[in-house]
C-alpha cells in the first residue's frame, strides 16, 4: 500500500486575492486545509495561521509525545485524533490572540479542515465550511458537518438543501477559528481500504461543482494532483466566484512491485505549502 497526493489552489475568476491556504506534509501523511475570511489581507493571515500552527503542532509532538494538550479531547479517540484537535484548538487560540493584539485584524477568522493517516486509519479535526469527502467504490461520502446557518437551518427542517443553495446566506458561519477564545471542535475516525480516495476542499469548490460530478473526476483521473487541477478547472468554468483549493490523496496497492512505482513517478514533495485565499 502506499499514499499518492497532491494539492491545487486557484484565486478563482472573481476575487483578487487567495484567503485559502492548504499543506500536505508528506513525511506524516498530514493534509491540512484552510480557507479565511475577514477583508483585505487578514483572511490570508489567519487560514495561513491556522495551517502553520497546526502542522507545528502535530510536527512537534512526533518528536516529544508528551506535549501537553490544548483543549477537550475524548478518551475514545486515539492519539492522532486527539494531536489533531489539540492542534485545532491552539490555531484558534493564536488567530484570536492575533486579531485581539493587532486591531485592524479584528473580524478576522478560519476554517480548518485537517486529516491525518496513519497506517489504514484516519483522524479527521473540523471547524467551519470547508470539507472532507471520501471517495470508495464509487460512492462519495462527506466525512465532515458544515458549521454554516444555511447547512443548520437544513439540518433542522427550515431549508430545503435545494433553498440552501440558492441562499444569500450561504457564507454566514455559525463557527470559525478565531471568533471567540475557545472553540468546539467536530472530530471523526475512519478505517480505510485500497483505493479509497480522501478530498478535502475550500467551499469554492462545492458551491460550483456538484457531488456526483466531483466523483466523477476523481474516479476518471487517478493522479491525484490532475483530479485537483481538473476540478478547479471546472469550478472556474461554473464562475469561479472563490478562492477554490483541492487536496487529493489516494491509497494505492503496488500490486506490480517497485518498478511500477518507479515508472508512475514518485509523489511530489509536497511539504511545502501551497496557499493563495476565501471567503
Amino acid at each position: 500500500m502506499r499514499i499518492a497526493s497532491g494539492g491545487v489552489s486557484d484565486v478563482g475568476r472573481v476575487r483578487t486575492n487567495n484567503e485559502d491556504c492548504y499543506r500536505i506534509v508528506t513525511p506524516l501523511n498530514l493534509y491540512v486545509l484552510s480557507d479565511g475570511m475577514g477583508g483585505e489581507a487578514h483572511g490570508e493571515i489567519a487560514s495561513a495561521m491556522a495551517v502553520e500552527t497546526l502542522v507545528k503542532h502535530c510536527l512537534e509532538t512526533e518528536k516529544n509525545p508528551a506535549a501537553p494538550f490544548f483543549g477537550q479531547t475524548q478518551p475514545n479517540w486515539n492519539l492522532k485524533t486527539k494531536r489533531l484537535v489539540s492542534a485545532v484548538h491552539l490555531a484558534n487560540k493564536n488567530i484570536f490572540k492575533s486579531a485581539e493584539d493587532h486591531p485592524e485584524q479584528h473580524g478576522m477568522g478560519a476554517t480548518l479542515t485537517a486529516a491525518w493517516i496513519d497506517g489504514m486509519k484516519l483522524s479527521i479535526a473540523h471547524v467551519g465550511d470547508s470539507r472532507a469527502y471520501l471517495l470508495r467504490a464509487g460512492n462519495l461520502l462527506q466525512l465532515t458537518q458544515d458549521h454554516s446557518l444555511v447547512a443548520e437551518q437544513v439540518r433542522r427542517g427550515i431549508l430545503t438543501a435545494a433553498e440552501a443553495e440558492e441562499s444569500e446566506m450561504q457564507s454566514v458561519l455559525l463557527r470559525a477559528l478565531g471568533a471567540q477564545p475557545e472553540i468546539e471542535v467536530d472530530a471523526e475516525e475512519q478505517q480505510l481500504i485500497a483505493r479509497d480516495v480522501l478530498l478535502l476542499c475550500s467551499d469554492g469548490l462545492t458551491r460550483m461543482v456538484t457531488e456526483p460530478e466531483i466523483a466523477g473526476t476523481l474516479q476518471a483521473e487517478t493522479d491525484p494532483t490532475m483530479a485537483a487541477e481538473k476540478l478547479i478547472k471546472l469550478a472556474n468554468e461554473r464562475g469561479g466566484a472563490d478562492n477554490i483549493t483541492v487536496v487529493v490523496v489516494r491509497l494505492e496497492t503496488d500490486s506490480k512491485g517497485w518498478f511500477s512505482w518507479l515508472r508512475r513517478g514518485a509523489r511530489r514533495d509536497e511539504s511545502g505549502n501551497g496557499s493563495a485565499g476565501g471567503k
